[in-house]
């Protein structure tokens, strides 16, 4: 007796590769965490796994590593001088960036802590100090 093959699908969301051409409309949507790394960075080593491991558990949110050595203008952009860098941002408005390899656990909390938020405030002081910024 033959019994019928069955497969598991997992569903798993890959992390993208930000560039400067792809940076704007990736971070425009939702929760986005980027991860700036370096080949040659240990930690950015040790970090990859738990940053792999959320994107596969959180399907709904955008994660999206950036090399620091090919994307040099997108990393200064942001002021990064030590990696890993972590960015988050929702609707895409910049609300989180910190340096160094967080724990697991450290990234899920903050993935709830973005989920919790209310944007409708935030998206107000955001455009306020926007135009401040801007000199309106």
């Amino acid at each position: 007796m033959e019994y019928p093959r069955s497969e598991v699908v997992i569903n798993r969301m890959a992390t993208t590769e930000i560039t400067s051409q792809n940076h704007d409309q990736s971070v425009a949507d939702g929760i986005v965490l980027l991860d700036f790394w370096a080949d040659w960075c240990g930690p950015c080593h040790m970090f990859a796994p738990v940053f792999e491991g959320a994107s596969e558990k959180h399907s709904d949110i955008t994660f999206g590593k950036v090399d620091t050595e090919a994307e040099q203008d997108l990393a200064a952009s942001y002021g990064v001088q030590s990696i890993p860098t972590l960015v988050a941002y929702r609707d895409g408005i910049p609300l989180f960036s910190q340096a160094g390899a967080l724990p697991a656990e450290a990234v899920e909390d903050l993935i709830g802590q973005l989920r919790a938020l209310d944007m409708t405030e935030i998206r107000a002081e955001y455009e306020k100090q926007k135009a401040a910024a801007e000199g309106r």
